[in-house]
């Protein structure tokens, strides 16, 4: 990876900011049609890929601002078969759209060479079907064989990693995890919650994340979870605990709506990014281990801007 002291996987002095919630910033937002809530088809035009760096522009330089890294996301989250299907995407067509989706993000970092060894280069894999629900299972040989081509186009492209993001059941996980470490890429699990704390699968985080470095040999580099609110999951995380331990990062909604709430809704709910930083602070204050930091659904770049600001010192930044 990189030899800097912004090395991956990330310690708590090494801090990585993400970007926040693209999908629901360039739908209600920016007012782009998104069909399937599928980012990724605008890479495949001069107008879509301008637009993709609009957004991505403020995230990175306020982390090159506060000398702090980014993990930068391909657009990628809903650029499976399944997903590609329903938007006319062949499989061969999607393994391009993917390894693409590398170059680009890797062209953006290019752009600055006093700070490429501070960002990584991030392949995002989305759930098989629904983020908010666990209706469609398979177990875990059936996902790693099922994502292992999205891993496999990330891995061509030369991504540093990639991260199963939205998660919620563990042999999905698990599936993305082994996929990702036959291809000899580092891989992070980031799972989502409902607002008692459980995945939609009805199992807790606890159990999933044990299950999954059970079942994997501890392959993934760290867990975050992401496309909750902080109330949703701050009752369930206690210091002490090894498997809160395991836990390094935090992509959290803007809203405390639930799930159900959000698929119904027609505006967005960006919450106060002021209060969310607090949380998150609050949260790092407990789990020191917390080191990549940023934002979902609902949450732009004030949300992420805010976030660095209450959990990254002046005095930890390098003058």
């Amino acid at each position: 990876m990189t030899s800097s002291r912004f090395a991956f996987p990330p310690s708590s002095d090494a801090v990585f900011l993400t970007d926040g919630g693209l999908e629901t910033t360039l739908v209600f937002l920016d007012g782009v049609d998104l069909p399937c809530f599928a980012a990724f088809p605008l890479l495949r035009s001069a107008e879509g890929r301008e637009r993709l760096e609009r957004y991505f522009e403020p995230y990175i330089r306020t982390a090159v601002e506060r000398d702090v890294g980014f993990i930068l996301d391909t657009p990628t989250w809903r650029a499976n078969a399944d997903w590609g299907a329903k938007l006319n995407v062949s499989p061969d067509d999607l393994a391009d759209v993917n390894q693409d989706a590398v170059r680009w993000a890797s062209s953006l970092r290019d752009r600055l060479p006093d700070h490429q060894d501070r960002i990584l280069i991030n392949g995002v894999i989305g759930p098989r079907g629904d983020g908010y629900r666990a209706d469609t299972q398979m177990n875990a040989e059936e996902a790693q064989v099922y994502h292992a081509p999205q891993a496999e186009a990330f891995r061509e492209g030369g991504a540093d990693m990639v991260s199963a993001i939205t998660m919620n059941y563990a042999e999905e996980a698990i599936g993305i995890a082994r996929a990702a470490e036959a291809l000899g890429m580092p891989a992070v699990i980031s799972f989502t919650v409902e607002t008692d704390g459980k995945l939609a699968s009805g199992e807790t985080l606890q159990s999933a994340i044990e299950r999954t470095d059970r079942e994997t040999g501890h392959i993934p580099a760290y867990y975050m979870i992401n496309c909750a609110h902080p109330t949703h999951f701050d009752g369930i995380l206690s210091e002490s605990d090894e498997w809160t331990r395991r836990i390094r990062g935090l992509r959290a909604n803007a809203s405390a709506k639930s799930h159900a709430e959000l698929d119904e809704s027609t505006e967005l709910d960006p919450g106060d990014p002021d209060d969310l930083a607090r949380r998150y602070r609050g949260l790092r204050e407990r789990m020191t281990q917390l080191a990549v930091l940023g934002g979902c659904c609902g949450t732009d770049h004030r949300h992420v801007a805010a976030i660095c600001e209450a959990c990254v010192p002046a005095s930890g930044r390098a003058a």
